[in-house]
């Protein structure tokens, strides 16, 4: 499936009142809003969560792969 073809839901959302008629009032495209507010945060999560798997885990030098580099200089 491409991107353009992905597959939505719909859902609904509580925001205060006076939030709702300020978007009104300038022409904020609410739900194109919410989709990027909510792509933004699924975004910072999944780089947390990357952070948080490394520091439990983080890399270790491997000497193997260091001698692996060395024979492209040969």
């Amino acid at each position: 499936m491409l991107a353009s073809e992905a597959m939505t839901t719909r859902t609904t959302f509580t925001m205060d009142e006076s939030l709702a008629e300020q978007a009104r009032r300038l022409g904020v495209n609410v739900s194109a809003a919410a989709r990027d507010g909510v792509a933004a945060a699924v975004r910072a999560a999944q780089v947390e969560q990357d952070r948080a798997a490394y520091l439990a885990k983080p890399e270790r030098i491997d000497e193997f792969w260091t001698g692996v580099e060395a024979w492209g200089d040969e």
